[in-house]
């Protein structure tokens, strides 16, 4: 039996009391209260961080165009179907027939009648919500409409500037999907209304629609094939940017001979019939009758299938087919001609080069600085080394790629100490967010160069460093591997480091950077951003405190460049006392008429791409591309600098008009970073992956596609993917002299002989973004990677070599990266081998492996391997090292020489530099030999300059090592 009340028990009934409806509404109201904080919270944050990095337009320009969209749409929607089933209403018929449906009908007809006006609001209110949130998505496009610049280039088949595709056209497509949407909303719920109300019906005698539904509905009908004639018309101008699958090329972009014979006039024919067939669908109220709408839009859709289906496929079949080659050259150049202008290699310069097997005698010299800046470190192998040798501490670490730059006209491989929590050993909410808050200091070493056991040889490192770089803000808050918020400032003592005595080292930041947590609701929206209710009340947090977070340099640009397309690969440089991180920034369209369309996440993969990442834009997608801006991020404030690079880029110029003031002229750049800037990686990717194709600039030539190349897999990886493209300083043939360039080769399609060897000029100046391509005779016999490879370990003394390394050391062998370079009109190949001892963290460097023709070499440095393939060009096996000719510069003796200290000094250091470079030259040294050789170039223009009246000087041609000069070795400059 159920349990009965005791006695006395007085169970309460009736309303709540007054106490409980209070508290009820309490917690209603907090409840409501804490929603809204927590909509607005996340605004809130994003708006302190904008002004906190001094680009608050951005974030306001964006916010009004999104709201302006969101508003001007969504009210136009809930306007135009709103007033649609209004209409309907008010077009009912004032009885509805006698019938079994409508008897049925009455009962909702009655329900609804005491909320039809809510329900009218309410429809128009969830279909404007809707349209108005897709429209702010259109922000994008709104911006490059209202500022759109031309681009001064026409398409070449409808003679309009390309700013019309890449601007003007997305937007006028995305108002007719938006016409559509509220003419097909609207039909739908018109059709609804009328037939709640009887206007249109299923059963019963006479007439299935009244004259109000009749008229309403065609009406609709008509301004829908109105704006299908429309759509007819556009797609005329979308055949321009229509792409597909052709020629091994799956984005193949532009009109073909059946688009241009077939389909365009199919897509005229088509617009003048829906605009007939909408004029009678207009005429169908003053009528009275379907039949004509009906016959016409039949009539339509049966054109479209013959007209935009059929007649093409008969076209194709019966004219492209039996002579396609004739009938699409045409197209095939105009594609080739806009792609390579849109991505940027339409200037390549390509030659016919035909490497030979043995060098002569010489031969090497013109090459002397390529092979003096050969680099030894590999950035993708070395990062445990760095780790192991220059760390100092658990919690700090290196990146997986390191960098390379110049410095000095040296080759370096830089990397950041940057912060790592996994290495700290009591992990908590303080130590994470309030002690360990940076990284410190730049290391680096030279990349041609290491020391008698394998390893780097440091120009800057140590804890703090010190070195080639002077003095410069060390301390790393925004770095590549910072991915979490930090609290500074206030009273806080972070830990710089911890001394070699067990003593923290402490400091205070004082850079200004992040936003400030003295507000107490500042604070409960960062708690509520990090989930984190300790920042709410956390004593920690003192006056002045401030935090910072979304501190990789990437995700900074990211932000406030949204419209940008950043480079996977930010470098650090150190320049006028600051460390800061350098990255490229792209511009990007896919409305590029006739240009063929590429994925960036695709032609940017490589080896390394998921230790670097890769460039992704919003649709990922694009027809072109320009390395327009150059960004910059303070490491220690976290200040972010956009600089205009490209200044003739009509995106970027739109972008800077939609955001003015966010980007600083080219010539603000300064002077002690300009030397650090260079040709990005991914943009040289995406320009080598088509290059593979559109290399062949002749329509024929491309239509057969006999001469296809590839990017080669990495011979020094399991990864299956290409190689990667390398910085290192060489000198192209035709180039006036050695330069920093980024480097790749090709292979032919199917093939693993090598086709080409291409380089862009990575160095500001006149020779930047020069691309150069040396084309090799198919039957050179010349290596690709994975042959040369092959070579290394088929070669039965090196690969004996190779299995005793390994086995007597007990170690792993790992390959650096396979360099290729063009050297005394041959293809030198040149790749450091490093040992990993088992259970050693860091490899070193203990074999150089060369290939020069048919030589082969393993040696224990470069020199004795350039002197094992090149012996006639090292001047060390059996050739006398030999002197310049006398240069033309006056001697000491020369008069009035004795009272010009200057000469006399610049004579001195040239004949130094000379004398330093017969004994490099003797010693196969050539990384000495290139240094002497430039410091002996710049001691004799110091003495020309020095002497009045005379020239720059130069050194004679023959100062490069030659058997043929007749000086002697002791002669003098």
């Amino acid at each position: 039996m159920p349990d009965r009340p005791e006695p006395g028990f007085r169970a309460r009934v009736g309303p709540p009391s007054r106490r409980t409806r209070v508290l009820l509404l309490t917690a209603g109201v907090l409840a409501v209260l804490f929603l809204l904080f927590a909509l607005v919270s996340g605004f809130w944050t994003d708006w302190l961080w904008f002004k906190s990095v001094d680009y608050a337009t951005v974030f306001t320009t964006q916010l009004r165009t999104k709201a302006g969209l969101f508003a001007v749409f969504g009210l136009l929607m809930a306007v135009v179907v709103g007033a649609n089933v209004w209409l309907a209403h008010r077009l009912r018929p004032p009885m509805a027939a006698m019938s079994v449906e409508q008897q049925s009908l009455d009962r909702y007809r009655a329900g609804v009648a005491p909320y039809k006006k809510w329900l009218l609001v309410a429809v128009a209110l969830l279909v404007g919500l809707v349209a108005g949130a897709a429209a702010s998505g259109q922000w994008r496009t709104w911006l490059l409409w209202t500022n759109r610049t031309p681009f001064g280039v026409k398409d070449p088949q409808f003679h309009r500037d390309v700013a019309f595709y890449a601007f003007d056209l997305p937007w006028y497509e995305f108002l007719l999907g938006f016409a559509f949407s509220a003419v097909i909303v609207s039909l739908m719920a018109s059709v609804l209304v009328h037939y709640l109300y009887g206007g249109l019906r299923l059963q019963g005698p006479g007439r299935r629609a009244s004259r109000g539904a009749q008229g309403h509905l065609a009406v609709l009908l008509g301004v829908f094939v109105l704006l299908k004639a429309v759509a007819y018309w556009l797609d005329r101008y979308g055949l321009a940017v229509k792409s597909g699958a052709y020629k091994g090329v799956d984005g193949w972009t532009g009109l073909r001979y059946v688009d241009a014979n077939a389909f365009l006039p199919a897509k005229t024919i088509l617009f003048f019939v829906a605009v007939i067939c909408a004029l009678l669908f207009f005429l169908t109220p003053i009528r009275r009758t379907w039949a004509p709408a009906l016959i016409g839009f039949g009539l339509m859709a049966l054109s479209a299938v013959l007209i935009g289906g059929v007649y093409p496929a008969i076209v194709q079949q019966f004219q492209v087919k039996p002579n396609e080659q004739a009938k699409e050259t045409p197209y095939i150049q105009k594609n080739i001609d806009a792609t390579r202008k849109a991505y940027g290699i339409a200037d390549t310069e390509t030659q016919q080069y035909d490497p030979k097997d043995a060098a002569k005698a010489g031969a090497a010299a013109p090459d002397a600085q390529t092979i003096a800046d050969i680099r030894l470190l590999d950035p993708n192998v070395v990062a445990p080394t760095f780790q192991q040798n220059e760390a100092l501490r658990k919690y700090y670490a290196f990146p997986r790629t390191l960098d390379v730059d110049r410095y000095g006209n040296q080759d370096t491989v830089l990397g950041v100490r940057e912060l790592d929590l996994s290495g700290v050993q009591q992990r908590n909410w303080i130590n994470d967010h309030f002690k360990y808050t940076h990284g410190y200091g730049v290391v680096a070493a030279k990349g041609n160069q290491v020391d008698g056991n394998g390893n780097p040889v440091y120009t800057q490192s140590g804890l703090p460093t010190d070195g080639t770089f002077g003095d410069y803000r060390q301390r790393v808050y925004y770095g590549e591997k910072t991915r979490t918020y930090s609290i500074v400032g206030g009273s806080n003592q972070e830990i710089d480091y911890t001394s070699e005595s067990g003593a923290d080292q402490t400091f205070t930041y004082d850079g200004g950077s992040g936003v400030s947590l003295d507000n107490p609701l500042t604070r409960a929206a960062y708690a509520m951003k990090f989930s984190e209710p300790q920042i709410l009340y956390s004593g920690a947090i003192t006056d002045g405190a401030r935090v910072i977070y979304d501190r990789t340099p990437k995700e900074r640009v990211e932000k406030v460049a949204p419209w940008l397309s950043i480079d996977a690969d930010p470098y650090p440089v150190v320049q006028d006392g600051k460390l800061v991180w350098v990255l490229d920034g792209y511009t990007t369209s896919d409305g590029y008429p006739f240009s063929s369309k590429t994925a960036l996440g695709e032609s940017t993969k490589d080896s390394l791409t998921d230790q670097r990442g890769r460039t992704l834009t919003a649709v990922n997608t694009v027809n072109y591309i320009r390395n327009s801006v150059k960004a910059t991020v303070d490491a220690y404030t976290g200040d972010v600098t956009l600089y205009q690079w490209d200044e003739n880029d009509p995106v970027l110029k739109t972008w800077m008009k939609a955001f003015p003031g966010t980007v600083k002229a080219r010539s603000a750049i300064p002077a002690a970073l300009m030397p650090h800037l260079r040709y990005p990686q991914d943009l040289f990717k995406v320009q080598r992956d088509l290059l593979g194709q559109y290399h062949m600039t002749d329509a024929d030539a491309f239509f057969n596609g006999t001469d296809i190349w590839q990017v080669p897999l990495d011979p020094t990886t399991n990864t299956g993917e290409v190689q990667p493209p390398y910085y290192l300083t060489l000198k192209m043939p035709g180039a006036p002299s050695a330069s920093f360039s980024l480097s790749s080769s090709f292979v032919p399609g199917g093939r693993d002989n090598l086709a080409a060897f291409m380089a862009v000029g990575a160095d500001p100046g006149p020779e930047y973004g020069k691309m150069r391509v040396l084309k090799i005779p198919a039957g050179s016999g010349a290596l690709g990677p994975k042959l040369t490879q092959a070579k290394f370990n088929s070669e039965k003394a090196v690969a004996n070599q190779l299995t005793l390394l390994k086995t007597g050391s007990d170690s792993d062998i790992e390959y650096g990266n396979l360099l290729t370079l063009p050297v005394g009109g041959g293809l030198l190949n040149i790749e450091p081998v490093y040992l990993l001892g088992r259970g050693a963290k860091a490899p070193v460097l203990q074999k150089v492996l060369a290939v020069y023709g048919d030589k082969v070499a393993l040696e224990d440095n470069l020199a004795k391997a350039l002197a094992a393939v090149l012996p006639g060009a090292s001047g060390s096996a059996t050739t006398t090292p030999t002197a310049p000719a006398t240069p033309t510069t006056p001697t000491p003796t020369t008069p009035g020489t004795g009272a010009n200290p200057d000469l006399q000094k610049a004579l001195q250091d040239a004949q130094k530099a000379f004398t330093d470079g017969q004994t490099a030259l003797k010693n196969g040294d050539w990384a000495a030999y290139g240094q002497a050789q430039k410091a002996l170039q710049e001691a004799l223009d110091r003495a020309a300059k020095a002497q009045p009246g005379s020239a720059p000087a130069s050194p004679a041609p023959s100062a490069s090592p030659s058997p043929s000069a007749s000086a002697s070795p002791s002669a003098t400059p």
